[in-house]
């Protein structure tokens, strides 16, 4: 409604944000619903103290322009800047034309139009004419890895997964039929599961990945077509047509945030983003100031996720002495008794902007369910998550003596404990809950037939009604938490994370297998940023030494585990005990022992921690080469091992850099499939580069070889660029090998861990929770997790001590209502519900009386999957929340399925 009274009507819905027009336009952000902003600029109110229609019209009184700037100070014990970036704006460049041509967007304005809350509600058409394309071009490293025309020299590091992503979604959307190319220089998908996305879209999708940069956007006259003219890897020219190009735009500091950490006194990298080192990741040049997020180094969620954790573990080491005070008790609500009481159902219907109410006619659900049996309060709202319809739907609950409620919204995964708490502050049982998923269940996959999609709404959410009316209070145990740590491993990740909980006053101890604290580290000779690798862990040794919170034990290994969150019981070698509330998995990873390029029968084929240890000894032998050459992917990106090592191209031209500053004539050689020096390593790739260090590329298919004749090393490759087989003869072959991870299925058994194909732990969500297990009180981090270079396992290390520490600093905690129980008397003794559950919680009853022997369920191990509800025989176990009626009542109400 504001847009369409604001007086500036030059609108273009696909150019919003980006491309500002008007007063008011739609900022484009991914985590949350439309909504609209106010350009000070361009708005005549603010300029003039004119108009003010949008203000008049506006139904929620969302626009106040009375409003003063007020200034408010704060007395604090620490700081954590996490400003965040800006998308490059390439109008910057003529030859991409994305100013001129309707049909050229960039990256941001392709996720909207692929988004069902974006101005296309989902539908993929082209900007100019509204029609389906039917070839679409990502163009990479737009504004990034670009020193002529833009300062950005770094590599923005989500580029390429975030083209390959939307690429895949667009051939969701409009089918297999569409043509999508990438055309990129190198493909960067170093993170967790990144390969196998990457080479899924590539076999399986039909992507295609154009190896080459174009220079030029030419229009094709008469039609909205644009042409593109580029060289291919035989280095033939191509002309190829497509409907519509896709600007993969890079990350970028914003001028204002610059001068910002200008005032704060913040240091500042070539590329503006915040200074810190590898080994205080988090840290900035001012004590007392800490960052997170893309300001500390262009990342992705997960990063950006640990990355905040990190930093709260950094901000809170400081405060620890500080901690418990200034805090504001909330208040707790007397939960009102409704044993008894027939049920007072209210039912909330969320339009969810136009994510439901695009596609579902949500006035036409709630008006149905007015008509439901128990549904004595319904409503619509506009975004039920919000904060006012949170307390909104607190404060109708009181009104209209509601005891049970259905939200139907979006996913549970996300929003259900938001809406139980809201129960909790109205005095509810939070337990007399459900959620009806009429988002991603209904109107994200049914938006092409919305009356359909209206139907099944109404199904769901009368399943839900029928279901809520037999819920019961639940209630849940209370437990202690033991405030004692357990670390199991004593490298760089697993020694960072125990300093950082005793510091902040935990008693600790430390599990290694070997003879010393470090770990892989011993094998490093420097940091990217250069500094001492074995200087600092041993100060860092030192000081764990010294800590009178932290014990350490040598030599040892877990050989039982008992207990669950709060409360284990871990037996090392020699049947020494330790109770503990927390565990931290820390196991590190080892580097891969190579069998090809005749590794082995030569001692100049050496692997990179080989050649670390050469120049950690001063080898003399080093200065007498004339030539050297890497070999990457060794063991990585393989049918056995299908990921990316993550660290080993950047350890490779660091080398290379550190050869040639040694010997400036030497001849040194770096053989790769992508070069993946995401982030600010990018500058050293460039170092490389004007050194004189020589790349040259292969293909998976086409990989070098290496044979030792007549007492010489010599690799065989295909240079990429001639095409052409060259005889590279060599005085060091340097083969980057994989990381492969310590994997002891042992460990994952006592704790209840998964572990994935390649056998890295695998965490509670890969976005949300990376550092976290899906077993409570149980956390991750280092190569454990995927391998990471030394900055980010020790700010994995950080995080998995936030979230530890979010527990441990709670002292009790309360278990999950809905979970298994039984009923002993049904109970034949078989013993099934003991033999599939993965985390032990039934058992038999070991009391003396009628029960004996029976199975009992663990209420506190217990993590309600169901298994043994649907395994028990004799129907002796239900689940609470899930039980056989409530399932039964939802049966009986469904409809044909839509």
């Amino acid at each position: 409604m504001c847009t369409e009274k604001c007086p500036k009507k030059v609108v273009d819905t696909y150019n919003e944000g980006l491309r500002k027009r008007k007063a008011i336009y739609v900022e484009y952000e991914q985590a949350v619903p439309l909504k609209y902003a106010i350009d000070p600029t361009q708005c005549i109110k603010m300029i003039k103290d004119k108009c003010g229609n949008c203000e008049k019209v506006c139904p929620t009184g969302a626009i106040v322009y009375d409003q003063k700037e007020k200034t408010t100070k704060l007395n604090v014990g620490s700081v954590v800047l996490s400003p965040g970036f800006k998308p490059f704006d390439p109008s910057i460049f003529d030859t991409y034309q994305y100013s001129k041509f309707k049909n050229v967007i960039t990256s941001t304005e392709m996720e909207r139009i692929l988004s069902a809350s974006g101005p296309t509600g989902g539908h993929l058409v082209r900007p100019s004419d509204n029609e389906e394309p039917k070839k679409i071009a990502w163009f990479q490293c737009i504004g990034s890895r670009e020193i002529n025309r833009c300062d950005n020299s770094h590599c923005s590091s989500v580029c390429c997964m975030y083209a390959t992503k939307e690429a895949v979604m667009a051939k969701e959307h409009n089918g297999p039929e569409l043509d999508t190319a990438i055309f990129y220089m190198d493909m960067r998908t170093p993170g967790k599961d990144f390969e196998a996305y990457y080479e899924d879209a590539k076999e399986n999708k039909g992507v295609r990945y154009v190896k080459s940069r174009v220079h030029t956007i030419d229009p094709i006259t008469g039609t909205d077509d644009l042409e593109v003219r580029y060289a291919n890897e035989n280095g033939e020219i191509v002309k190829e047509q497509f409907d519509m190009i896709v600007l993969s735009v890079g990350l970028e500091i914003p001028p204002e945030t610059v001068e910002f950490a200008g005032k704060l006194g913040v240091e500042l990298t070539d590329n503006n983003f915040a200074k810190t080192s590898v080994f205080n990741p988090v840290k900035t040049s001012r004590d007392g100031i800490f960052v997170c997020g893309s300001f500390q180094g262009p990342k992705d969620i997960p990063e950006s996720v640990i990355d905040a954790s990190a930093a709260a573990t950094a901000a809170g080491e400081i405060l620890t002495e500080s901690r418990n005070t200034n805090v504001k008790i909330a208040e707790v609500i007397t939960e009102i008794n409704v044993d008894n009481e027939r049920p007072r159902i209210g039912v909330f219907v969320c339009s969810c902007g136009t994510n439901i109410a695009g596609v579902v006619d949500v006035k036409a659900v709630a008006e149905y369910c007015e008509t439901l049996p128990y549904v004595e309060f319904v409503t619509n709202n506009m975004f039920s998550c919000s904060q006012d319809t949170q307390e909104k739907i607190a404060e109708t609950i009181r009104e209209k003596n509601l005891n049970r409620v259905v939200v139907a919204a979006c996913t549970p995964k996300t929003h259900e404990g938001l809406f139980k708490e809201t129960l909790l502050a109205a005095g509810l049982n939070k337990y007399l809950f459900e959620m009806a998923n009429i988002r991603n269940h209904n109107s994200w996959v049914h938006k092409e037939t919305p009356e359909l999609a209206t139907e099944k709404a109404k199904d769901t959410i009368r399943m839900s009604i029928a279901k809520v009316a037999l819920f019961q209070p639940l209630k849940e145990a209370e437990l202690q938490v033991n405030q004692t740590a357990l670390v199991l491993g004593g490298g760089l990740s697993g020694m960072t994370t125990a300093k950082s909980l005793a510091t902040q006053g935990y008693e600790t101890h430390i599990i290694e297998k070997s003879d010393k604290l470090g770990g892989q580290a011993h094998n490093l000779l420097k940091t990217v940023q250069g500094e001492d690798v074995r200087e600092k862990v041993a100060e860092l040794s030192s000081a764990i030494d010294s800590d009178d919170k932290i014990t350490v034990h040598l030599n040892s290994e877990i050989t039982d585990v008992e207990g669950f969150v709060g409360n284990f019981e871990t037996t090392i070698s020699g049947d020494n005990k330790i109770e503990h509330g927390i565990a931290v998995m820390a196991t590190g990873a080892s580097p891969y022992k190579p069998e090809e390029y005749c590794y082995g029968q030569d001692d100049r084929i050496i692997t990179a921690l080989d050649l670390d240890r050469k120049f950690m000894d001063n080898d003399a032998a080093l200065k007498d080469m004339t030539s050297a050459a890497f070999i990457q992917c060794v063991g990585s990106r393989e049918k056995d091992r299908p990921y990316c090592s993550r660290v080993c191209c950047t350890h490779s031209v660091d080398n290379a850099i550190e050869l040639k500053k040694l010997k400036p004539e030497m001849n040194v050689y770096i053989i790769y499939r992508d070069i993946r020096t995401y982030g600010e390593r990018e500058l050293l790739y460039k170092e490389a580069r004007e050194l004189g260090v020589i790349f040259i590329r292969y293909d998976r298919d086409n990989k070098p070889s290496v044979e030792v004749k007549d007492g010489e090393v010599i690799v065989n490759v295909t240079d990429h660029v001639l095409g052409r087989p060259l005889e590279i003869r060599v005085d060091l072959l340097t083969l980057a090998t994989a990381i492969i991870p310590n994997r002891d299925e042992k460990i994952a058994q006592f704790f209840k861990l998964p572990v994935n194909d390649s056998g890295f732990y695998v965490e509670r969500h890969a976005k949300l929770g990376p550092s976290e297990f899906a077993t409570d009180g149980v956390f991750l981090c280092g190569l454990a997790h995927y391998p990471k270079p030394i900055d980010e396992s020790i700010t994995h290390a950080q995080a998995a001590t936030s979230r530890a520490v979010t527990l441990l600093a709670r002292e009790s905690i309360h278990t999950n209502g809905e979970i298994a129980v039984t009923s002993p008397q049904n109970c034949s003794s078989c013993g099934i519900c003991v033999s599939v559950c993965p985390y032990s919680a039934p058992s038999f009853t070991t009391a003396k009386g009628p029960n004996l022997g029976r199975a009992e369920i663990n209420p506190v191990l217990c993590k309600g999957c169901g298994l043994c509800v649907a395994s028990c025989r004799s129907g002796a176990i239900n689940h609470n929340g899930f039980d056989t009626g409530q399932i039964y009542a939802q049966l009986v109400n469904v409809k044909e399925a839509v």
